[in-house]
């Protein structure tokens, strides 16, 4: 207990000393957004080869030390973006419905799949993204593996599990998940994904979208339904 002679308790509270940490926390991952978001505009527009991390930490106004004490690399940043890129193209299986419980047809459930991967992976920003690892993959072969592995490589393992499921829930018949996935995810791209990549197809219209999706999503359940 403190006496009049003794010197005020001036230590900051559980409280504050939680607070404060929680603000810094918000201030570091607001200046990582910073940094990500420059980055993306510097990788797209001057491909990843280009672009410097001096030019980065220029265009943040701040040193290249502050830089690298969020990414030691040109090539850590760049899977923080690709990341962040790839979880947002993701999110959308994370809504699909429990299986077992879903009311509707397993046809509508695979034509709502279809529909949202078909509309996330042809947005503009996804495009560009593969063009720009397209384009560099031949200088920097570790940006192919890269990309395969924080993108596609999630896709296939989040398709996988969706059908391991599906036919756990005996809503289709037995049969290996990994290739049902990967063939209904080829049907749902195929003669759309490639020619927006070559920028010889504009954005389908959301009833050309579906109408395709539906035709692959049929032609699906005749070989695996």
């Amino acid at each position: 207990m403190a006496t009049l002679d003794s010197p005020p308790d001036t230590a900051p509270s559980d409280s504050a000393r939680q607070d404060s940490a929680r603000q810094e926390s918000a201030r570091s991952d607001a200046k990582r957004g910073a940094i990500i978001a420059v980055a993306r505009e510097a990788f797209l527009t001057r491909g990843y080869s280009a672009t410097s991390m001096s030019e980065i930490a220029a265009k943040l106004g701040g040193s290249k030390g502050t830089l690298y004490n969020y990414f030691r690399s040109k090539e850590e940043l760049f899977v923080a973006f690709m990341n962040e890129n790839c979880e947002d193209l993701l999110d959308f299986m994370d809504h699909l419905p429990e299986t077992a419980d879903s009311d509707r047809s397993v046809r509508d459930d695979l034509i709502e799949l279809g529909v949202s991967f078909l509309s996330s992976l042809t947005r503009d920003s996804f495009v560009s993204i593969h063009r720009l690892v397209v384009a560099e993959t031949g200088r920097f072969p570790e940006l192919g593996r890269l990309f395969y592995d924080n993108g596609p490589a999630r896709g296939v393992q989040r398709f996988t599990e969706y059908f391991e499921r599906v036919i756990a829930a005996g809503r289709l018949p037995p049969n290996d998940p990994r290739e049902v996935g990967q063939r209904l995810k080829d049907l749902v791209l195929s003669d759309v994904y490639t020619r927006r990549l070559w920028g010889v197809l504009e954005p389908l219209s959301p009833e050309q979208l579906r109408a395709h999706v539906t035709r692959s999503v049929d032609i699906f359940l005749m070989a695996f339904g």
